[in-house]
């Protein structure tokens, strides 16, 4: 894809994923970017690259505004991983850079990736600022948002923030602006790409947004390294993720199972049926059938999940192990939590879901349900019983 204008010497030069469809087990049905920019002034500079595959993508934009890729001086790496500098030691051969700056730990990065011996790396932490001639760029180090090497770029005479992955979605568009495609599907992407990737750093992200806020920055563009420039929706992002990084929930119960002969199926709609009864919204998704992200991202909203697997081998269903390990490695909190199952001759399943449930923190507010083999109507009601004691708690939370 060519070059794409977003302020006056101020270009998009990156690449276009539309094939990819998982992301270190994250579905990306809508693809992918792998933005990099290009500022035209004194010091011409370069932020980021691209995924290796994607190389002669940026080196041709390159081509396409300056001739001569060497007339770039400087290249900024804010983000180590390789979707962002996989292209790096062929632009540097290219490019044959004056200066590549980085952070402390992106220099380290950098170093451990590439054994990049001769490359003329700059290490910059927060506070520290370089001129490009007509404009500044400010450095910010964002650690753990999501890699130790992570930092973002502020450009204050344009009000732009280069973001790294903070702000991203994994989002495959001919379009490079928020308010050029559709909103709903746009903050979906972005909830997915927070609750997949950024959710285990919600306080480095609260740190990042309380400093945006102490130096006073005006943003008028937010660049991310993946899917599309927020020029018109930024307050609505900020507020997303001032709400994501607090774990703030909505009166919401997920409802997620495993089932082997539809028993513990006919238990999560009973469940269901009795949330419902008390008013509260419920999403019922099948561990078989819907994609583990596609399950954290419900997750995120969520104040109350509640699992539920068959018992085999002594264990839940291998589905139920896969999501729920998913999960817990993204650290949720705040979560109000159950487990049920159906079983035929011992029944740990929800034993094993407690336990994991709470190893990630949540309250569990049901000791959990088991019910051997086909649940008869009168357990179908303890069922229901279940959700209602559920959705009371989660009434019961609010405000809190």
């Amino acid at each position: 894809m060519a070059p794409i204008k977003i302020k006056e010497d101020i270009y998009w030069v990156g690449a276009i994923d539309w094939n990819i469809r998982d992301f270190h087990g994250y579905s990306t049905k809508r693809g992918s970017t792998y933005n990099a920019y290009l500022v035209l002034d004194e010091k011409i500079t370069l932020f980021d690259t691209v995924k290796k595959p994607f190389t002669s993508d940026l080196i041709h934009n390159l081509i396409k505004l300056l001739g001569d890729p060497q007339k770039v001086d400087y290249i900024v790496v804010n983000h180590v991983e390789m979707d962002h500098s996989g292209a790096l030691p062929e632009i540097i051969e290219r490019v044959k850079p004056e200066k590549v700056f980085c952070s402390p730990m992106g220099y380290k990065g950098l170093k451990d990736h590439f054994h990049c011996e001769g490359w003329p790396l700059i290490e910059v932490k927060t506070g520290d600022s370089i001129s490009l001639g007509k404009r500044t760029v400010q450095f910010i180090e964002t650690r753990m948002i999501h890699w130790p090497d992570s930092m973002v770029s502020y450009i204050p005479e344009e009000k732009i923030l280069i973001s790294q992955d903070a702000f991203g979605q994994h989002y495959a568009t001919s379009e490079r602006f928020d308010d050029e495609v559709k909103y709903d599907e746009l903050m979906q992407e972005a909830a997915k790409y927070y609750a997949n990737i950024v959710l285990p750093f919600s306080p480095q992200v609260e740190k990042l947004l309380q400093t945006i806020k102490e130096m006073k920055l005006e943003i008028d563009m937010i660049l991310p390294d993946h899917g599309v420039i927020w020029r018109t929706h930024i307050k609505d992002i900020i507020e997303a993720y001032e709400r994501w990084c607090t774990y703030q929930t909505r009166d919401f119960a997920l409802i997620v199972y495993a089932t082997m002969w539809h028993s513990t199926e006919k238990m999560a709609m009973a469940i269901a049926e009795g949330l419902m009864s008390e008013g509260i919204s419920v999403k019922v998704m099948n561990a078989s059938i819907d994609h583990r992200s596609d399950i954290m991202t419900q997750v995120l909203e969520a104040k109350a999940l509640v699992f539920g697997s068959s018992t085999l081998n002594n264990n839940m269903l291998p589905q139920m192990a896969d999501v729920l390990t998913y999960i817990k490695g993204l650290r949720p909190r705040k979560k109000l939590a159950a487990a049920f199952g159906s079983f035929g001759w011992s029944g740990e399943a929800v034993k094993h879901i407690n336990k994991i449930l709470e190893e990630m923190k949540a309250e569990i507010v049901h000791p959990g349900l088991r019910i051997k083999f086909v649940p008869t109507h009168e357990q179908l009601k303890e069922c229901r019983e279940m959700g209602i004691q559920i959705g009371k708690a989660i009434k019961g939370e609010k405000g809190v």
